[in-house]
């Protein structure tokens, strides 16, 4: 079997696993008691607020998967792509509209052979999510042990002052909604600086 040809297939499984432990609690306080055991006391001992933490933590997410992106996505194949698409998408409606059945014809076959490159070009999206997810389920898991025993409040703009494990935004917590606006405030600097193009 050419794992190659599969290896974006088995990486959006290992992240639907990684994503289907979260449900599972040993799994999730068994990762989450293990980091505490190794990173708990360095915490404990400089005394940092669990929404520093998350700061920390969001900000270090947001550097390994603008990295991860980086070297695992073809960005100039896939803005090149996109661009064709939209020029034989334009091609392809012309056609139509001349009701020319020939050239609509020809283009059919060329529409084949781009959706295939678009579904491979997809696939190599679904690597670099397994990655991020195998490094970033773990901290989530071990935030989520933390705050079984912090009682800590965070002001949230148009939120105000809310505990962190309280839902804030229907079932969304205030902590991993302070998580997402760092993370993605954070990521968007770093993805400029290193020059990411976007997906």
């Amino acid at each position: 079997m050419d794992l190659k040809k599969y290896s974006g297939y088995i990486a959006l499984l290992l992240a639907m696993v990684l994503i289907i432990s979260y449900s599972i609690p040993f799994i999730k306080d068994g990762v989450g008691h293990s980091i505490n055991v190794a990173l708990g006391p360095v915490v404990d001992q400089l005394k940092i607020p669990f929404f520093i933490l998350i700061i920390i933590l969001s900000t270090i997410t947001a550097l390994y998967s603008s990295l991860i992106q980086k070297y695992t996505i073809d960005y100039e194949k896939m803005q090149d792509t996109q661009e064709r698409m939209k020029e034989f998408q334009k091609e392809y409606r012309e056609a139509q509209l001349s009701q020319d059945e020939k050239r609509v014809k020809k283009l059919d076959v060329k529409r084949d052979r781009m959706m295939k490159e678009q579904l491979q070009l997809s696939q190599q999206q679904f690597k670099p999510m397994a990655y991020i997810l195998l490094l970033t389920v773990p901290i989530f898991f071990w935030l989520l042990f933390r705050l079984s025993t912090d009682t800590s409040y965070i002001a949230m703009p148009f939120f105000g002052a809310s505990s962190l494990a309280a839902g804030i935004l229907g079932p969304v917590p205030a902590w991993m909604l302070w998580y997402m606006f760092c993370s993605l405030a954070i990521s968007q600097v770093i993805r400029k600086t290193l020059n990411i193009g976007g997906l």
